[in-house]
């Protein structure tokens, strides 16, 4: 028997051309946060300053020394993938309530543009993390971390406003294809910075070309976020009319309100929950592999910076056309599918990654290859997924229980890998535990009923899922 499909309880206002483009160049803007400082150059930059804090020495293959934050003996080797942890613990309490704000404010461009700034400041001021201030690296990253998310939650919140379910496939994989651009064109522009300037022996020159290079991803946000916060449009009659339901005149306090009255009503959209619970799971390998894939690069297979840099510039440039291919497949066979599939490709990765060879640059600029082909498409796809299943006015605060394992951030993965790293001192078995979070992601995203979920939000599904 087929389902009956009721009519959407909340058509998404129009869109202008020029509003799209602005929505897409913040993924423009902040992928070279991503790419730049996440998946290249702070894992190994801050790696090396914590060692040098351990008493390690500049340069060298391997360290087994220890710091002691807050007096806690932590590996150096684990210290960054345990920051990573704690930055998302942390978001927990912060994007959620971030989201519902924006749901009840006609002025989510200001919000954007705070949390943007905040982030694209911090970065920045990374500049300062000379020596062994592993400490001041590691704070500076959970606020730019944490902004990053907080900003996006604010950001993902605009996509129901920008098309109608048959269209948000095409809007979301867009414009995380041309983030991709923009993350790939700021690394290009460094690689020809770290290669023109570093000198062969000089490890300290290798550092501090990393440091700017970060700083530089920090300026590139901050300027691009501008694009967006002049081309958006804001929306203030779908906020006012949240704002009225909830009986209250302050965002802020109605924000927490409302994020309280979610948490206690959330069971009234189980399938919601379950697709949410299974994203975070599959996202969480995703990101893992993201932010540790250089860290591993460097420390166990012994490659080249310039090598690393090089491999993720093919991953981003791959990742523009994996996108659009996967978003193609998706208008033909629809996007859960196409998510799964992707997500046993990314089964198939992770085996690759364990059998690489150290030293050798081909193999692993291969595998890079085919990480882009994948990891584009399958973001974004989850992305507008999850828009199809978000109940009308809640877009912001469901996206900020969505962006908990989203674009940069996850614990889970990083807490494994830290772990294991820490009681094996190998950098492949720590890989080898990431297997878990996409096997069992695809055993909850296919149990999901998807068609199902998305009438129970009160949406119209698209013609093919």
């Amino acid at each position: 028997m087929a389902e009956t499909v009721s009519p959407t309880l909340h058509e998404p206002p129009s869109s202008t051309r020029r509003e799209r483009t602005g929505w897409y160049f913040y993924d423009w803007a902040n992928s070279a946060f991503q790419t730049t400082v996440i998946t290249v150059f702070l894992g190994p930059f801050l790696t090396t300053v914590t060692e040098l804090a351990a008493g390690c020495e500049l340069g060298a293959d391997h360290c087994e020394g220890y710091v002691h934050p807050l007096g806690i003996r932590v590996a150096a080797g684990s210290y960054y993938p345990y920051l990573i942890s704690l930055s998302v613990f942390l978001t927990v309490f912060v994007l959620p309530v971030m989201g519902a704000i924006a749901d009840r404010s006609a002025h989510k461009k200001r919000l954007l543009a705070a949390a943007a700034f905040t982030g694209a400041a911090a970065t920045i001021a990374m500049a300062f993390v000379t020596g062994g201030r592993y400490l001041l690296g590691g704070a500076l990253f959970l606020i730019a971390n944490i902004s990053f998310g907080a900003a996006v939650v604010v950001y993902n919140s605009f996509l129901p406003q920008l098309g109608g379910p048959d269209e948000r496939d095409a809007i979301s994989s867009r414009g995380w294809g041309i983030g991709y651009l923009g993350g790939g064109l700021l690394l290009a522009l460094n690689l020809v910075a770290i290669t023109v300037l570093s000198e062969e022996g000089n490890p300290q020159r290798t550092l501090d070309l990393a440091r700017w290079s970060i700083v530089s991803a920090g300026v590139w946000w901050a300027a691009f976020t501008l694009v967006p916060l002049r081309w958006l449009r804001e929306h203030p009659a779908a906020a006012a009319a949240v704002a009225a339901r909830a009986g209250g005149r302050n965002v802020v306090a109605d924000g927490f309100r409302q994020l309280g009255h979610t948490l206690r009503n959330i069971k009234a959209y189980p399938l919601t929950l379950f697709f949410l619970l299974a994203f975070l799971v599959y996202n969480d390998g995703i990101q893992t592999v993201i932010t540790l894939a250089s860290q591993y690069g460097t420390k166990e297979l012994r490659l080249e910076q310039s090598t690393l840099i090089t491999t993720i510039l093919l991953v981003q440039f791959l990742a523009f056309g994996g996108a659009l291919a996967l978003g193609a497949l998706a208008g033909r066979v629809g996007a859960w599918k196409t998510v799964l599939l992707s997500l046993v490709l990314w089964i198939g990765v992770i085996i690759a990654a364990f059998r690489l060879p150290a030293e050798e640059p081909l193999p692993f600029m291969l595998l890079g290859g085919a990480i882009g082909l994948v990891l584009g498409g399958s973001q974004a796809l989850s992305r507008s997924l999850f828009s199809q299943l978000i109940p009308a006015g809640k877009e912001g605060e469901y996206y900020g229980f969505y962006e908990i394992s989203d674009k940069g951030t996850s614990w889970l993965g990083p807490l494994a890998f830290g772990l294991v790293f820490q009681l094996t001192a190998s950098y492949r078995v720590g890989l080898v535990s990431l297997l878990i979070f996409f096997v069992v992601g695809f055993l909850l995203l296919a149990a999901v009923p998807i068609r199902r979920a998305i009438v129970a939000a009160g949406n119209t599904p698209p013609r093919v899922l």
